[in-house]
């Protein structure tokens, strides 16, 4: 601002001093140093509104994760086990319409079943079973199909994995397992 020790004044493109300019040109100053000046105080409210707003995110997260449903889920019929062939992938939602899975058929007597979602940022993981890997293309992501671990990319933690259970030949999702490791 102009009354600041050591500056100089401001000049205005009509020439007049600043006590003759209107008000909105001392406003909305067009100066580059006035236009830049940015007050401690002004810092300091953006510093804390950013900081409460990061905080405030990151309690609506772990509130979310508390409410996410927990103890026996209700058994859900998937598939017949005699459509699902060895290497077959079969898409569906459980325990609810909002999570994707994948049921994957790894060997005659082998079935293995994961939430879609790939736990860096909820991607959709994609089955590369040639490779033995589920690949999440949005980061380079990688879980192995046996055990879901993560084994490259930014994925830390294992896929949530489904339990199965076959009942009078068909393929029923009976429980959701979220693992650390």
């Amino acid at each position: 601002m102009s009354g600041v020790e050591g500056e100089s004044p401001r000049s205005f493109p009509d020439g007049r001093p600043e006590e003759e300019q209107p008000a909105w040109i001392r406003d909305f100053p067009t100066d580059i140093p006035d236009d830049d000046y940015v007050a401690r105080r002004e810092f300091t409210k953006f510093l804390v509104l950013t900081s409460g707003g990061f905080a405030a995110g990151q309690c609506w997260i772990g509130l979310k994760s508390l409410g996410e449903e927990t103890g026996p889920l209700p058994p859900k019929e998937i598939a017949p086990l005699d459509e699902v062939p060895v290497g077959g992938v079969v898409e569906f939602r459980y325990p609810n319409d909002d999570v994707p899975c994948l049921l994957i058929r790894l060997a005659e007597d082998r079935l293995v079943a994961y939430a879609q979602q790939c736990t860096h940022l909820s991607c959709a993981v994609v089955p590369d079973l040639d490779q033995g890997l589920l690949r999440c293309p949005c980061h380079h992501g990688y879980f192995e199909v046996d055990e879901g671990r993560a084994v490259a990319g930014p994925p830390r933690r294992p896929l949530p994995r489904i339990t199965l259970e076959v009942r009078d030949g068909t393929i029923h999702a009976t429980g959701l397992e979220r693992r650390t490791t």
